[in-house]
């Protein structure tokens, strides 16, 4: 995850301003008295005893059919006060919220984990307002979410509380991946804490939700000492045994040779009825090719590339001599992994390391520049980030990392693409989410956009924008034809509108973004091949505008 410092999340002001007054007025949030005090939809609750965050118990909900398995309940709360709600949940799609507030009513959400991710929020109540309703749910036809350690934390309501207690102190605490400037940590989440702080060399660096951090900005073949604390409303905890990490002496990061505004296009390794092209075919509009796709292999984790016959290369050297004409060209070849039927799996520090090592071996081989996430299927962000990390530790400096998340996957960024966007921040060089085949989607603003609208792909990159990704680090990805993909084509006029509205505030929509962002790096297109099969009308359009971009 992205490290914070402490003083822009105020960590301090919070441990200083939780007055006795403050308590948590939910009960039960532990789950640890079953569904006491709880109240769950069409009997789609109940509690288990793996997994669990914090305790001996959690609660389990399974939507069914029109049923998104609400549970909630009633607190007692005063007047004109403000409340701060946490949770932490992990399945399926989760929301937390609260009604009944005399004010504005408020939720939040994540698309879903395989890991605990907390969930937090606030809301204010009215003049008159005694008693809200606060609760968690799923979502229609998704899987069962797990939820623990709920707290609605402010002035006691006179309806009992659950009493804030400082919580324990942080066990197992290690240093896993390690770049000349970076290093991961990781420890075991603490019952009751709400976040976390991070301290090297006995000062305090980050405050973070989860039980994890990346610490940037180290210096290469340096030693440093770390220790961790867990927070809540009610204190921090004493501070964690120390471990040492030590960075490495290069590493990834760092300056790519891709330009600043740059135009990303698959290219297919198969005939699927667009165009078939070589390499050497695809216009000089196109500043990153991404070679689709990867192969799965036996091993866990690990990739490999096989040339299908159907594109026409009379050798692998043929192949390989198109890859070095276009960087003699300026341009960057990279591997895709995934798409719609990828079948890649890294889920454990095995299959990261094969990732890794397999990766880098197809690079030293057929001098790709890099690779593309592209996984549709599921990304677990704890291993791929050691993967990738791994991977720019042996590729250096001008490793082209790129990333293909759907939109669902960039929602929020409890979620495992955009954690993983996250982790990798400082060697990451674009996200070019798919802004098709989704349906409508939230917006940054909160509003409901349909996709094939300007408004679709501004409103939607602002998440991103505001999320924690650089602007360098965004791009539009739509079809290049209506044949591209099932829904969400976009005509280039409207790629060109979008890409101005943020980098320059002109061409908006009904949504228009509070700040530009001039850095933003470009657009990507499925498929240079369904380019070529519509007369290369989009890259022709839309790949002299992103270059001319501020």
């Amino acid at each position: 995850m992205a490290v914070t410092t402490a003083s822009a999340l105020g960590v301090t002001g919070l441990a200083t301003s939780a007055q006795a007054a403050d308590v948590n007025v939910a009960k039960n949030g532990g789950f640890e008295s079953e569904l006491s005090n709880w109240t769950c939809s069409a009997g789609s609750g109940s509690t288990v005893s793996s997994p669990v965050h914090g305790g001996a118990k959690a609660l389990k909900a399974t939507p069914a059919g029109q049923d998104n398995a609400k549970c909630s309940q009633t607190v007692a709360v005063k007047p004109n006060s403000t409340y701060r709600m946490s949770t932490w949940v992990q399945g399926g799609y989760a929301y937390l919220g609260a009604s009944g507030t005399g004010t504005t009513d408020v939720s939040t959400w994540t698309p879903g984990s395989s890991s605990w991710q907390q969930l937090q929020t606030s809301f204010t109540t009215g003049a008159s307002t005694t008693s809200v309703t606060v609760y968690t749910h799923g979502w229609y036809g998704q899987s069962a979410y797990y939820a623990d350690d709920l707290s609605v934390t402010g002035p006691d309501g006179g309806g009992g509380t659950d009493p804030v207690v400082i919580p324990g102190v942080p066990a197992g605490l290690a240093v896993g991946t390690a770049t000349s400037s970076s290093l991961d940590l990781s420890w075991s989440p603490v019952s009751g804490a709400t976040g976390y702080n991070v301290y090297r060399d006995g000062s305090k660096v980050a405050s973070v939700a989860g039980s994890s951090a990346t610490v940037t900005g180290l210096a290469p073949s340096t030693s440093y000492s770390f220790q961790v604390s867990a927070t809540n409303a009610a204190g921090e905890s004493a501070k964690s045994a120390g471990v040492t990490g030590k960075t490495a002496a290069t590493g990834g990061g760092g300056s790519s040779p891709v330009p600043k505004h740059a135009v990303t296009g698959y290219w297919q390794n198969f005939n699927n009825g667009a165009t078939v092209q070589k390499l050497r075919d695809v216009p000089a509009q196109y500043d990153i090719i991404a070679v689709s796709f990867a192969d799965a292999t036996t091993t866990p984790g690990a990739i490999s590339f096989n040339l299908d016959p159907a594109v026409g290369y009379a050798s692998a050297a043929d192949f390989k001599a198109d890859i070095a004409a276009k960087h003699a060209a300026g341009k960057s070849v990279i591997l895709s992994v995934g798409g719609e039927k990828g079948s890649v799996s890294v889920n454990s520090d095995a299959s990261a390391t094969a990732f890794a090592n397999s990766a880098y071996a197809l690079m030293q081989e057929y001098g790709f520049d890099g690779v593309d996430i592209d996984l549709e299927n599921g990304l677990n962000s704890t291993y791929m980030t050691k993967a990738l990390r791994q991977l720019a530790t042996k590729a250096g400096s001008k490793l082209v990392l790129t990333m293909a998340p759907q939109t669902i996957d960039m929602q929020s960024t409890s979620g495992e693409y955009f954690r993983t966007a996250l982790n990798v921040k400082d060697i990451l060089t674009v996200v070019n989410m798919q802004y098709y085949n989704s349906g409508s989607m939230l917006g940054c603003d909160g509003k409901v956009y349909s996709q094939g609208s300007v408004d679709f792909l501004t409103a939607l990159a602002c998440i991103q924008l505001e999320g924690g990704l650089d602007a360098s680090q965004v791009g539009l990805g739509v079809p290049a034809s209506t044949r591209g993909a099932g829904s969400g084509y976009v005509a280039p006029s409207v790629v060109n509108n979008a890409l101005d509205c943020l980098a320059r505030g002109t061409g908006c929509g009904s949504f228009k973004p509070a700040k530009t962002y001039p850095a933003l790096r470009g657009a990507m297109t499925w498929s240079t091949n369904w380019d070529a099969t519509a007369g290369n009308a989009w890259s022709s359009a839309v790949g002299p505008h992103v270059h001319a971009l501020p």
